[in-house]
């Protein structure tokens, strides 16, 4: 401290001891906040992700805010200092995450390393009051009029002895000297007013300022909870097919198809790790029942070669706990795991909860089905539509008994190499049913996740993500407009993203959209640029590749449904559309690309044209775990026939992105170089280019 000066009373740190009282400086209305105090926000390990919050003081006393980020065990992983972006309603705003981003799968060497990342994380605000800041603007007035110059500035001098003796600050050694010597030259009234000043006042001293503050007054909010889950909670890319159809073939004396099994769908593992996914997604196999069984497109009477729909589980040769004979046996399935690892390959396993007549389960246990008043068992039906191949379980009179018997299924999949369930239908089912099921199932195994086949309201698909479904199916096949996909992206990408992981598929074997139908191999590479690049998490059903977009007349799904029937493909004429290739590009540019990773940084760009939609993503530097900001600017031509043109503006200071020089950007697509600044021309034609995908260089 310097002699002689008079030392002024730093604003001290009162504590809060009981919920709702307030600090020395006030801070509120933080954003994400736990969903009634229970639910805390879910994000993957390492997964950028905005915090806001009100921080203010009373008078005109300046104020700073700073997020501190603790892991499980209480350590202090990150201290970040938020920015104000609304100083009328004091709202601040900051990027955090939670641990480091990892690609490594739970079967993987070094996973234990992960395993202890996750799970119940907080982040801290702390208001504080920024004395430096309050100081400085009102001695630089008083040096500009020569009022009170020697109070000013000696009270600057006392500020700066006490800042350099801080602890709280974080200087160093150099630091502390740099800060001393400042407090002495501005205490020295042998100078004039402005250079004594300027000690204080210059680029140094406000780096100084921008990365270790004097903190008076520290104030830290409650802390708050997130959910951190692990790689590929978040962040995924899923390939789906169906095993009886991968390797089928025709018989050359019969004409009749013999089906794939699980021995030759090995080939859909290669094809989906060549194309850069990461999740292979198989439909239930389990043996199909023979009563009511559904024939070729849904029909009601089964021809004798018709395999069924893979969805009427259960027959003679067991239910929900037996490989269907047809594809082989449950070593075939637990080689068909090994191999898919061997590949970085994920297994997701459709589990739909539901019985044909023929299941096991209907003899076992009659009270799990809901009868009509004659003693027959209803069949499934949402009327006017009917599912006559199923048997809908009624969960009133034994909920206890099937949680345990589910859970009890899951366990042996997942020891046979399952590491996430597709669950259809979740949201036909009882919420809490899900809430014991997969709480048990993640105690036992809590490397397990869940993906929800839901399409209903709201209400209930947030309440499927406070139980635990990790991720979503979503309405992203029917927003196909510029005006509705600038309405959904920032959902998807915003608060709702803290729960509801919408994973974005362009088509799959119930979803056939009339843009798919209509817009041929360039609404194919449109719509695969606009999942990839739109959501963390993505998902191509095979088949994509092959244009394979014939719809049922009058039903928004493929005619000669893969659900009833085993399809014969020819892989070999997938490089004559090219798709693939932008399949596999699109995943590459995601994993290289720190900016795709995260729910939480998109922003919607204004275009001229309504055909033309332009989003960026943007990660700061201090959390791309490369040292480099990450910049991402997709520009797509929604128009799968015509060209279009447009004008394309970008907030640079906004996005983080420097104001006083053109961007060099490069397009990840073809490798073409630009130069782009706040406002840019763009020409798109569907023969020649869907999209851009720009990285900033």
């Amino acid at each position: 401290m310097l002699k002689g000066l008079a030392v002024e009373a730093p604003a001290p740190s009162i504590e809060a001891n009981e919920p709702g009282q307030f600090g020395r400086i006030n801070v509120m209305d933080i954003t994400p906040a736990e969903e009634r105090g229970i639910f805390p926000a879910r994000v993957e390990l390492g997964e950028p992700f905005e915090m806001t919050a009100q921080v203010f003081i009373e008078g005109r006393t300046k104020v700073g805010a700073t997020a501190i980020v603790r892991n499980p065990r209480g350590k202090e992983t990150m201290r970040q200092a938020m920015t104000c972006i609304n100083p009328g309603l004091d709202r601040w705003t900051v990027m955090v995450k939670c641990g480091e981003h990892s690609d490594l799968k739970p079967w993987e060497d070094g996973y234990a390393a992960v395993k202890r990342q996750l799970g119940e994380w907080t982040v801290t605000i702390e208001g504080w009051e920024d004395t430096y800041v309050s100081w400085l603007h009102d001695a630089r007035i008083k040096v500009r009029v020569m009022d009170d110059v020697d109070n000013a500035l000696n009270s600057g001098a006392e500020l700066l002895a006490r800042w350099s003796a801080t602890p709280d600050a974080g200087l160093t050694a150099r630091d502390r000297k740099t800060l001393e010597k400042a407090a002495e030259t501005m205490a020295d009234q042998t100078l004039s007013a402005e250079d004594r000043l300027a000690a204080g006042d210059n680029p140094t001293i406000a780096a100084l300022h921008e990365t270790h503050p004097l903190r008076d007054g520290i104030s830290p909010s409650q802390p708050q909870r997130f959910k951190v889950e692990r790689p590929k909670s978040s962040f995924a890319a899923w390939y789906q097919f169906f095993p009886r159809s991968e390797g089928a073939t025709i018989d050359p004396n019969t004409g009749k198809i013999i089906q794939g099994t699980l021995k030759t769908s090995m080939a859909g593992l290669e094809r989906a790790a060549a194309e850069g996914f990461d999740i292979v997604y198989l439909p239930p196999v389990f043996p199909i029942g023979v009563t009511n069984r559904k024939g070729r497109n849904n029909t009601l009477v089964a021809g004798p070669d018709d395999p069924g729909s893979p969805f009427g589980i259960g027959s003679e040769l067991g239910g929900h706990d037996t490989v269907d004979p047809l594809l082989g046996t449950m070593d075939d399935f637990k080689a068909l795991c090994r191999r898919a690892h061997e590949l970085g390959l994920e297994v997701a396993l459709d589990f739909a909860l539901q019985c044909s007549p023929d299941h096991p389960w209907v003899k076992a246990h009659p009270n799990w089905f809901r009868h009509k008043p004659d003693g027959s068992i209803a069949f499934a039906e949402n009327p006017p539509k009917k599912y006559q191949d199923i048997y809908p379980i009624d969960f009133n009179a034994d909920m206890a008994g099937i949680e345990k018997e589910v859970e009890r299924v899951m366990d042996l999949w997942i020891k046979a190499g399952v590491t996430i369930f597709r669950v259809d239908n979740p949201h036909t089912k009882p919420v809490r049913f899900w809430q014991d099921v997969i709480a048990a199932v993640t105690k036992k195994h809590p490397e397990v996740l869940f993906l929800a086949e839901a399409f209903t309201r709201p209400g209930m698909m947030r309440a499927l993500s406070y139980v635990g479904f990790t991720q979503s199916h979503c309405y992203f096949p029917w927003r196909n407009t510029k005006d509705e996909l600038e309405e959904y992206l920032p959902v998807t990408n915003g608060d709702d993203g803290y729960y509801q992981h919408n994973t974005f598929w362009p088509t799959t074997p119930d979803i056939l959209t009339a843009y798919m139908r209509d817009n041929g191999v360039a609404g194919h590479c449109v719509r695969a640029v606009l999942a990839a690049m739109g959501s963390p998490s993505w998902g191509i059903y095979n088949g994509y590749e092959l244009i394979e977009n014939k719809q049922r007349p009058g039903f928004e799904e493929q005619i000669d449904n893969e659900k009833y029937e085993v399809k014969v493909r020819d892989w070999s004429k997938a490089k004559q559309y090219g798709v693939a290739e932008m399949l596999t590009a699109l995943n590459k540019i995601r994993r290289a690309h720190p900016a795709a990773l995260s729910y939480h940084n998109l922003t919607v760009l204004p275009t001229s044209d309504p055909n033309i939609l332009a989003f960026a993503r943007h990660t700061p530097a201090e959390l791309t775990g490369t040292g480099q900001a990450d910049t991402l600017i997709v520009v797509v031509n929604l128009d799968g026939h015509n060209a279009h043109q447009s004008m394309i503006h970008l907030e640079l200071g906004e996005l983080g992105l420097p104001t006083d020089r053109p961007l060099n950007v490069r397009d990840e697509l073809t490798g073409r170089e630009f130069q782009w600044g706040w406002d840019n021309y763009v020409s798109l034609a569907p023969w020649a280019d869907v999209a851009h995908i720009l990285s900033v260089q």
